[in-house]
């Protein structure tokens, strides 16, 4: 008998032992791998990964078969070369913000000629990797955001020989109803070029020898959970492409970025195939159907495929809280404290009163980590039946974990491990100290 735990969460559920419970991701005991691994540890189902990718691939099927659709996995939600390797080979191409990413897609067997590269701030250093990828054909597309980006992209590719392919990223003032930090779609935010400013920049864009114009580029934000801001950012963008060819500059391309949330908490977002859908037939009806769609999805792929398990080390009452303290922390799951994100956390085997024999007790506990600052906490006000050395696993852990980790207060980051059915593969060893300062250089 298994209890599944959340709709977003479908190859994780506790299944009936002998002793009572264990939470199984997908054939695997997770109690097993925190016994084989140590904690903190991160795992991630493979299956759940590809059937968010599925989702993706069901909503833009005839653009994929008539060749005119190409889905980017964004690296920044989890750059593990594993995961790359599996996206790649499920023929995704790769959204990267940074010249350690490309570095990383190459490592996995990822496709140059599939990469969009993104970001604010590219070097000239940068633009040069990107430019001389694949042995000098270069990437797919950069992903302008400036003005200025334009003239040094320019200057380098003309350095190099070489025409760079651009898309300029458009700001369509779009609210997209998510945390400030991840909102990147406003006005106010640093990303992309003014929506007013567009057609003027594209004709700039035009008359430089280093560049060649092939699509325009949108992305308002991160955890997006309603529908709605992808609808009016694309009519937005719609009224620009229409304005940019008028001007006599034709697009090859639409790429509306990525940002679809997952289920932290209770949260509701639309399918990914019934909102491509929708957005689709909403390009059809405009009489764009023949272009080409980009995407670049990141959380959503990964977010709700990976928990971090963690050992409870001590448990602190105190008169106004009670904090269960825990082996993980800020440094590997900076979520909570930069965000203050909710993950849901869970024992990987419940206890019950007669297990317990009366001893442990259903209190609300803070769940706290050993980094010395107050911000380092995983989960506020959370009801749990715990002692110490039982383990817990902090769920939909899978996105802007590991790929934000750090090493602060000198704790090596966690391994990972890939679950497919009941196989279980190490995909990163455990960082040890020494790993930690192996850069570092005595007088």
């Amino acid at each position: 008998m298994t209890t599944p735990l959340l709709p977003g969460h479908p190859h994780l559920a506790y299944r009936a032992t002998p002793s009572g419970q264990d939470l199984y991701l997908e054939g695997v005991r997770l109690a097993d791998l925190a016994r084989a691994h140590g904690t903190p540890l991160f795992v991630y189902s493979r299956q759940a990964m590809l059937d968010a990718l599925a989702a993706y691939q069901r909503g833009l099927a005839s653009r994929l078969a008539q060749g005119k659709a190409l889905i980017c996995y964004a690296l920044k939600a989890n750059s593990s070369l594993a995961i790359l390797q599996l996206f790649a080979r499920a023929g995704c191409g790769f959204d990267i913000v940074s010249g350690g990413e490309l570095e990383r897609v190459l490592a996995a067997g990822g496709d140059p000629a599939r990469i969009i590269f993104s970001g604010v701030g590219k070097t000239r250093a940068e633009m040069r990797q990107a430019l001389n990828a694949g042995n000098g054909a270069g990437i797919g597309c950069f992903n302008v955001e400036s003005e200025a980006e334009l003239d040094v992209l320019n200057e380098v590719a003309t350095g190099q020989g070489k025409v760079a392919p651009v898309s300029i990223r458009v700001n369509p003032d779009v609210d997209a109803k998510t945390h400030p930090y991840i909102s990147t779609g406003l006005k106010g935010n640093k990303f992309g070029i003014a929506h007013e400013r567009a057609v003027a920049v594209y004709q700039h864009a035009a008359r430089l020898r280093g560049l060649k114009v092939v699509g325009i580029d949108c992305h308002i934000g991160s955890q997006i959970t309603e529908e709605r801001p992808y609808l009016d950012a694309l009519e937005r963008v719609l009224d620009l492409v229409e304005a940019i060819e008028a001007a006599g500059i034709p697009l090859r391309h639409i790429d509306l970025g990525g940002g679809l949330g997952i289920d932290y908490h209770g949260d509701t977002p639309p399918a990914a195939d019934a909102l491509w859908h929708k957005l689709l037939a909403r390009l059809d009806a405009r009489g764009h159907g023949a272009k080409a769609i980009y995407i670049e999805p990141g959380r959503s792929l990964v977010g709700n495929a990976g928990v971090c398990l963690t050992e409870v080390l001590y448990l602190k009452p105190g008169e106004q809280k009670n904090f269960c303290i825990v082996d993980a922390a800020m440094n590997d799951l900076p979520r909570p404290a930069m965000y203050e994100a909710y993950h849901q956390i869970v024992p990987l085997a419940p206890r019950t009163s007669a297990q317990a024999g009366g001893t442990v007790s259903q209190l609300n506990y803070e769940v706290v980590g050993p980094v010395c600052e107050s911000g380092d906490w995983l989960g506020h006000d959370r009801v749990l039946a715990v002692q110490a050395g039982d383990h817990l696993a902090v769920l939909s852990a899978g996105a802007y974990c590991m790929s934000m980790a750090s090493n602060y207060n000198t704790r090596g980051r966690a391994a990972e491990v890939l679950v497919q059915g009941e196989q279980a593969t190490v995909i990163r060893r455990r960082e040890s100290a020494a790993d930690s300062f192996r850069h570092d250089i005595l007088l």
